[in-house]
């Protein structure tokens, strides 16, 4: 499927999704990556419930048409002043066609109508699809001191990344 990016449309996350989202991951290993270190497989729906009763969730679906391709939230932090992009996936049928870099994009727009300049990601080291994506969407690694610091109290030593304001995208 080819797409141009004006066809996709980001919008508020809706509870008939989770039955279709919550099926996305594959194995034991991208339900974790997705949902957290703790996550069964299958994910359950009211995993998906439970994340958003916090009033600092913001989830969203990314869709073309009919098509639900994608799945991501910001997570709004006024303590830090920053926006984090979480719980990032593309539904399995639509791998690798670039929806998952239009998903970043999107979210990275919607992360630019807060008041916070600074946005960031975390990601296992071990998915590297995810980590090609997130380069190509004009994130990068955080320095050591804060991969450090941030990892702390982690239940995985995570990548952080960061898309700083004047970064291409």
């Amino acid at each position: 499927m080819s797409h141009n990016e004006t066809e996709l449309q980001l919008r508020r996350y809706s509870p008939q999704a989770a039955p279709s989202i919550v099926t996305w991951p594959q194995t034991i290993d991208e339900a974790r990556w997705w949902a957290g270190p703790q996550t069964a497989w299958p994910v359950p729906r009211a995993a998906v419930q439970r994340w958003h009763a916090d009033p600092d969730v913001q989830p969203y679906i990314l869709s073309h048409g009919t098509a639900l391709l994608g799945y991501g939230e910001l997570w709004i932090d006024p303590d830090e002043q920053e926006v984090e992009l979480a719980r990032l996936i593309v539904a399995p049928e639509h791998r690798g066609q670039g929806f998952g870099r239009a998903l970043v994009l999107l979210l990275l727009e919607e992360a630019r109508r807060t008041e916070y300049s600074r946005v960031f990601l975390r990601v296992v080291p071990e998915n590297h699809a995810a980590i090609a994506c997130y380069h190509r969407a004009g994130f990068t690694p955080v320095g050591q001191e804060d991969q450090q610091a941030f990892n702390q109290g982690q239940p995985v030593d995570y990548l952080w990344m960061q898309h700083l304001p004047d970064q291409p995208s």
